[in-house]
C-alpha cells in the first residue's frame, strides 16, 4: 500500500510539469447527431458529421471555442515567447533559391530574413544589378497570398504567374506580365488548380475546373478538369477548349509543351490508378488531334522529359521500378519498338533534367543523392562531386544555357547554391547562407538502419548536437510520411535548430509507401499493405528507445497530411510509445476522404470505402474510427487550417472531437486551427508561430524546460 502511494505521488509530481492538469480541462461541447452509414452490411456511426460543413455557423462557433481553449493553454507555457523569439532569430537570414536563366537574364527568389513571402528578382547576367520583378508581400495586407508559379514565354516577352486565389487554398489565378514594361495585363485566368501555364507561341495551355458552388469552394469534389489555350490579350471567356473527358469527371488532365514548342504533350490520370496515359501532337505540323503514345491506364507512369528532333525522351517505371529513360520514335510508335536511352539502375532515379546539350540525372542510394552528367546519347560522362551525403535540387535549364545551378543540403548543412559549368565540367560555390549563431560543426547527422516487424530494412536519418548522451532522456521528434511515392530527403531546417540546440534529437524515418527505393517500396505501403507503414514507424520508435536516444516519456511523433494519418494511426495502435503526438493537416477519416476536394486522387494509394475489401481494411486503421474509450493517449496537438482545401479541416475536427470525448483524461487533447491559411502555412510568420507552439507544447508535456 505504501509502495502504491509513492507511485501515485510520483505520477502526480510528473504530471505537474505537463501543459495542464487534464482533469481540469473543460473541452468545448461538441454536439452529436444520429448519423449512421451502412458499408456492405456494417453500420458505422459518424456523430460529428455536421463538422464537415465549414461554412455552418455552428462549425465556425466550434472553431472559435476550440482555438480559445488551445491558445489559452499555450499561453500558460512560460517559455513559449522565448521559443518564438529564438526561432525568429535563427530564421532571420537571407535565403536564396537557385537561379534560372532566360534570354540573358537571371531570375531568383530571395527572402531578406523574416519576409512573409520570398521576392522574385531579375538581373542582366551574373554581374547585373538585382531588381524586384514580383513582390508577393504586396499582394495582400497580411502577406498570405503566395506567388505560386512563374513561367516565361519562349521569346522572353511575357511571363505567366500564379497567385493564390484564397489564402492557403490550392485555387490560384494566373496573371500575365509584359516583361518589357513590367506591367501586369488586364486578363486573369480563374479557377486553376494543380496546373501551371505551359507556353506555346503567343499564349499558353492551362488546366482549370468549373467554378464551384459559392458555399463549397473549399470542400467540393474537384471534377471535370479541362485543358484550355489562352491567347495573350484576350479574356478568359475566349479561351479555346483543348481537351476534356466528360465520361470520366474525376480524371486529371494537363498539356505541357517541349522547350522548342514543337510538341504538345497530353497527360491524363485516373485517380484509381498510379499510372497515366500519354498522347502527343506536332504543333509545327499543325496537328489538331492528339496521337496516343500510351493509350491504356495502368499502374505505370510516363513523363516526357525532352525531345531530340521528332523523337521523345520518356521517363518511366514500366518494368523498371527504379525508373529508366526510353526513346519514342513516331515512325516506330509501338512500345515494343522504343529504345533505351538510360537503363534502370540498382539505385532510384529521383529525377532527370536537361541543360545545354546534357542530361542531369540524380540518383538516390539509400536516400542520399548522387548527381551524374549524361550526353544526349545516354552515355554517363561523369559524377558531380557533392559536399557529402545529402540532397540535391536543380541541375536544369535551357538548351542554350552554358551553365546550370543547383542546391545541396543535409540535416546539418544549410541549403547552399553551386554553379556547374558545362564546358569545363567544373562545379563551384555560388552562394552560401549565413545563419546567425549556427555552426554546422556543432551538430552531427547520420543514417541508421533498423528492421521492421517483417524484417524489412528501413533507413532513418538522425541529427543532434555533438556529444549527445544516449541516456534515454533526450527530447526527440520522430517525423514520418510514408505515402504517395514521396521521398523524405535529408535537408536542413533553420527552425529545427531551435530544437536541436537545446539537446533535442530529430529523427526522420523513410517509411514504406514513400519513394525512397522506387515503385516497389511505394507499393509496399499502399492499399492493403498500409499497415507496413505503421509497423515501420513503430519499429523506428522502438529503435530510438532501445539505442538510448530517448524514452517513451521524451518522444514525440510528428507528421503532416498523409503523415498526419500516420501519427493518428500509430498512436492509436501504440499509445504507450509516445508522450506527445503532433498530427498536422491529417487524413483522419479514411471512409470519407474521397468525397471532398482532391480526395478522389488518393484512391490509388489508399483504396476506397466503396470497395468492400478495402473498406474493411481502412476501417481497421482509420484514426477517427480506432480511438478507444478510456485509453490514455499521448498529449496531442492537432494542427489544421480554415482554408485547407487539399485535406479539408473536417478530418481534424472530427478526430479531435472524438479524442476529447473518448480518451482517458490523462493528457491534453487540443487542436490549433490557423486562420487565412491552408495545407501549409500561408506565410512565414504563421509558419514560425506554429513551429514555436509545437516545440513549446512538446517540451512542456515532456517535462523539459529550454534554457535561454
Amino acid at each position: 500500500m505504501k509502495r502504491q502511494a509513492i507511485t501515485v505521488l510520483a505520477a502526480l509530481l510528473a504530471g505537474s510539469s505537463l501543459l495542464c492538469a487534464a482533469e481540469a480541462l473543460s473541452y468545448p461541447t461538441t454536439r452529436k447527431v444520429d448519423q449512421v452509414d451502412n458499408y456492405f452490411g456494417t453500420s458505422v456511426a459518424d456523430p460529428y458529421r455536421w463538422l464537415e460543413d465549414d461554412n455552418a455557423a455552428d462549425t465556425k462557433a466550434w472553431v472559435v471555442e476550440q482555438n480559445k481553449l488551445t491558445f489559452g493553454q499555450l499561453e500558460q507555457i512560460p517559455f513559449r515567447p522565448a521559443v518564438l523569439n529564438r526561432i525568429k532569430t535563427i530564421a532571420n537570414y537571407a535565403k536564396y533559391s537557385a537561379p534560372f536563366q532566360k534570354n540573358g537574364y537571371i531570375y531568383f527568389y530571395k527572402n531578406d530574413g523574416l519576409q512573409n513571402q520570398s521576392v522574385l528578382y531579375v538581373q542582366k547576367g551574373e554581374q547585373g544589378k538585382p531588381e524586384i520583378l514580383l513582390d508577393p508581400n504586396t499582394f495582400s495586407a497580411d502577406g498570405t497570398v503566395k506567388l505560386t508559379s512563374f513561367a516565361i514565354s519562349k521569346d522572353g516577352r511575357y511571363a505567366a504567374y500564379g497567385r493564390t486565389a484564397i489564402p492557403g487554398s490550392d485555387w490560384h489565378d494566373i496573371y500575365v506580365m509584359d516583361l518589357r514594361t513590367r506591367k501586369t495585363l488586364p486578363e486573369v485566368i480563374r479557377w486553376a488548380k494543380y496546373s501551371d501555364a505551359s507556353w506555346r507561341g503567343d499564349g499558353f495551355y492551362y488546366s482549370r475546373f468549373p467554378e464551384p458552388p459559392k458555399d463549397k469552394v473549399l470542400t467540393a469534389r474537384n471534377e471535370h478538369q479541362k485543358v484550355y489555350y489562352h491567347k495573350i490579350g484576350t479574356p478568359q471567356s475566349a479561351d479555346v477548349l483543348v481537351h476534356e473527358d466528360p465520361k470520366n469527371p474525376t480524371f486529371y488532365v494537363s498539356v505541357s509543351v517541349t522547350e522548342d514548342e514543337r510538341f504538345a504533350i497530353l497527360t491524363e490520370q485516373d485517380p484509381n490508378k498510379r499510372g497515366n496515359t500519354l498522347a502527343v501532337r506536332d504543333e509545327r505540323k499543325g496537328e489538331k488531334a492528339f496521337r496516343p503514345i500510351i493509350a491504356e491506364f495502368s499502374e505505370d507512369s510516363f513523363s516526357v522529359i525532352d525531345n531530340e528532333g521528332d523523337k521523345l525522351f520518356i521517363e518511366t517505371n514500366r518494368k523498371a521500378p527504379n525508373k529508366k529513360v526510353m526513346v519514342y520514335d513516331p515512325r516506330h510508335p509501338a512500345e515494343s519498338e522504343w529504345t533505351t536511352l538510360i537503363p534502370e539502375q540498382p539505385e532510384l532515379l529521383e529525377y532527370l533534367n536537361t541543360a545545354g546539350d546534357k542530361l542531369f540525372a540524380v540518383y538516390l542510394k539509400d536516400v542520399t543523392a548522387h548527381a551524374y552528367v549524361y550526353n544526349r546519347q545516354g552515355k554517363r560522362e561523369h559524377e558531380i562531386a557533392l559536399p557529402g551525403p545529402g540532397s540535391v535540387g536543380g541541375l536544369g535549364g535551357l538548351k542554350s544555357d552554358k551553365r546550370t545551378y543547383y542546391t545541396f543540403s543535409s540535416q546539418n548543412y544549410p541549403a547552399t547554391i553551386f554553379k556547374y559549368e558545362l564546358a569545363s565540367k567544373k562545379a563551384s560555390l555560388f552562394r552560401a547562407p549565413e545563419i546567425p549563431g549556427f555552426k554546422s560543426d556543432d551538430y552531427e547527422s547520420h543514417q541508421l538502419f533498423f528492421q521492421s516487424r517483417d524484417g524489412t530494412r528501413v533507413p532513418m536519418f538522425i541529427v543532434h548536437k555533438k556529444g549527445l548522451k544516449l541516456d534515454g532522456k533526450n527530447p526527440t521528434i520522430l517525423y514520418g510520411y510514408g505515402g504517395f511515392n514521396v521521398t523524405l530527403n535529408p535537408t536542413f531546417s533553420a527552425t529545427r535548430v531551435a530544437w536541436l540546440e537545446q539537446g533535442g534529437v530529430y529523427a526522420m524515418v523513410n517509411l514504406r509507401g514513400g519513394g525512397e527505393y522506387g515503385e516497389t517500396w511505394h507499393q509496399a505501403g499502399t492499399k492493403l499493405n498500409k499497415q507496413n507503414v505503421f509497423d515501420d514507424c513503430i519499429a523506428a520508435a522502438e529503435t530510438l528507445i532501445k539505442q538510448g536516444y530517448t524514452s517513451a516519456s521524451h518522444l514525440a511523433l510528428q507528421g503532416g497530411s498523409n503523415g498526419g494519418l500516420l501519427v493518428g494511426a500509430v498512436i492509436n495502435q501504440r499509445p504507450d510509445l509516445f508522450r506527445v503526438a503532433i498530427p498536422q493537416v491529417g487524413v483522419m477519416d479514411m471512409l470519407r476522404f474521397q468525397k471532398f476536394s482532391a480526395g478522389t486522387g488518393w484512391v490509388a494509394d489508399y483504396g476506397s470505402s466503396d470497395n468492400e475489401a478495402e473498406f474493411k481494411y481502412l476501417l481497421g486503421y482509420s484514426p477517427l474510427h480506432t480511438i478507444k474509450a478510456g485509453v490514455s493517449y499521448p498529449a496531442t496537438l492537432v494542427t489544421t487550417s480554415d482554408h485547407d482545401d487539399r485535406v479539408v479541416p473536417a478530418h481534424s475536427f472530427k478526430y479531435i472531437a472524438t479524442l476529447q470525448e473518448k480518451a482517458a483524461p490523462t493528457s491534453p487533447y487540443l487542436i490549433r486551427i490557423a486562420t487565412n491559411s491552408g495545407h501549409g502555412a500561408s506565410n512565414l510568420t504563421k509558419n514560425l508561430e506554429e513551429a514555436a507552439d509545437i516545440y513549446s507544447f512538446a517540451w512542456r508535456n515532456m517535462g523539459f524546460t529550454p534554457k535561454y
